[in-house]
């Protein structure tokens, strides 16, 4: 079946080029995909254009309570299928399936929260001080949205975009990674097969250039994009010269804050998933762990030893936890990362190297890793591996170990852990960042925003404002009384 969804009709790229998609696990081919070209970007972008002005479905006019049947009925079909998208996922990223299985819930539920808000803010009546006028702000769809998304969380982060995308009216060009493109394929039929019409859902395949297009295409009036900050830097340059509307999410360097009085296994715990979860492919991944002095050394030993036993394995494997990095070039580049802190004189407490396990050496896997003694000028410190990499700090004082989470040019997110519930609060209020957990890291919530400050990006999704992200304000002032105004005598 061809990959290309445009204007309601599947089809080939227009050059006949295809890609191979890897198992991360093995390097066994698991698909081969459609490659779209310019000329399809343009395609894609006419057919959400003509649907958004005035296609079959009309889909910006379509009352708001029925785009959000249409997200709760895309909802229910994700979790019909939820085995095979499951599968699908892992087969793309290497990750657990049982990782995979809690994405597509997650996903279904924030189709839900955005179902249930579609029809809940219709606009405000504004005071215009006169009888005579009745003046309202109303809320209207953005236009023609590129939804551009990344390779370690596809379903997920691509649906955070397109459910309150499709809630506020908009039609949407949709762009996987080239490398994890398959459960992106099968959402497209999803909304298909939900009832969306032909146009309002268009899917793209390909890599930079396909980008590339979508956001310099004069007729896409938003882009949405998850991914790296150089790419992100390059949108935005990109897209000032139609001014677009753009939402970046760009990754962070997260800060994982562990005081003196807290429970040591419960912490170490929660540390080791907050950094070598899906191999440390998470944007908001604990990467940078900022341990108080009376501790630190024995916390330090804890994590060391633990990370020492994470079984790693191919993520069908009820065993395994955790999988592959997601290609060959990922994992040169994480090993350049290691490398780069060795080379600054960050001690190696464990791993630094790929697995020496046979059954393993298809796949593009590598070790758990612990860095001590490390500084906060150092690059491993400042800078995300995107790697299963951890680096540690120690400090003193409160007011220390705020100034080390805040020491850097991300703000996505970051915890702190205490017993002590002012000094919780304290901490998590004076830490610039865009998510903070307190004795805990990992969770979100649909109706909760999520982004950052800094170098992490700008805009929100999930929440309201995810919402409000895909809409324009407008207001009307009506004047029921209409009169001369006699401003001019003559």
């Amino acid at each position: 079946m061809p990959n290309l969804l445009i204007g309601g009709d599947w089809r080939a790229g227009s050059s006949a080029a295809q890609r191979e998609v890897v198992n991360p696990f093995d390097q066994s081919v698991v698909a081969k995909v459609d490659e779209a070209t310019a000329d399809d970007v343009d395609a894609a972008v006419r057919a959400a254009a003509a649907a958004f002005a005035g296609g079959a479905g009309e889909w910006p006019r379509t009352p708001a309570g029925e785009r959000g049947a249409l997200l709760r009925r895309v909802a229910d079909l994700l979790l019909r299928d939820e085995d095979d998208l499951a599968r699908l996922e892992t087969l793309d990223t290497g990750k657990t399936v049982g990782e995979s299985r809690q994405d597509v819930q997650d996903v279904a539920a924030v189709f839900r929260y955005y179902a249930d808000l579609a029809d809940k803010d219709p606009g405000r009546l504004v005071d215009a001080g006169r009888r005579d006028v009745v003046s309202r702000v109303v809320y209207e769809p953005v236009g023609v949205c590129a939804l551009i998304t990344p390779w370690n969380y596809p379903l997920l982060q691509v649906c955070w975009k397109v459910a309150p995308a499709l809630a506020a009216g908009n039609t949407i060009v949709v762009k996987p990674s080239e490398v994890t493109p398959l459960t992106t394929i099968r959402l497209a039929e999803l909304l298909q097969e939900a009832g969306a019409p032909a146009g309002v859902v268009n899917l793209v395949l390909g890599g930079r250039e396909v980008g590339a297009a979508m956001v310099e295409h004069p007729d896409v009036d938003l882009v949405s994009f998850t991914g790296g900050l150089a790419t992100g830097q390059g949108i935005l340059r990109a897209a000032a010269e139609t001014v677009k509307k753009v939402t970046v999410e760009l990754g962070g360097k997260n800060p994982n804050i562990v005081f003196a009085d807290v429970d040591l296994d419960t912490a170490v715990d929660n540390a080791l998933t907050a950094v070598f979860l899906h191999s440390g492919q998470v944007c908001s991944a604990g990467t940078r762990l900022i341990v108080q002095d009376e501790i630190h050394d024995e916390f330090v030993a804890a994590v060391a030893e633990r990370a020492e036993h994470i079984r790693l394995g191919n993520g069908f494997d009820p065993a395994t936890e955790s999988g592959p990095l997601v290609s060959g070039e990922h994992r040169a580049s994480v090993e350049e990362y290691v490398a780069t802190g060795l080379r600054e004189g960050a001690r190696l407490v464990t791993g630094g190297r790929r697995p020496e396990e046979p059954e393993l050496a298809g796949g593009f896997f590598y070790l758990p890793t612990v860095f001590a003694d490390c500084r906060r000028d150092m690059h491993v410190v400042q800078e995300e591996s995107f790697g299963p990499v951890l680096t540690v700090e120690r400090f003193s004082t409160e007011e220390e170990a705020i100034a080390l989470g805040n020491d850097t040019d991300y703000g996505l997110a970051g915890a702190v852990w205490t017993a002590d519930t002012a000094r919780a609060e304290r901490v998590a209020r004076a830490l610039r960042h865009g998510t903070v957990w307190i004795n805990d890291f990992g969770p979100y919530l649909p109706q909760a925003e999520w982004g950052g400050f800094g170098r992490s990006g700008n805009g929100r999704e999930l929440g309201p404002s995810g919402l409000a992200e895909y809409r324009e304000a407008k207001h009307i002032w009506h004047n029921t009384a209409p009169e001369p105004a006699r401003w001019f005598k003559g």
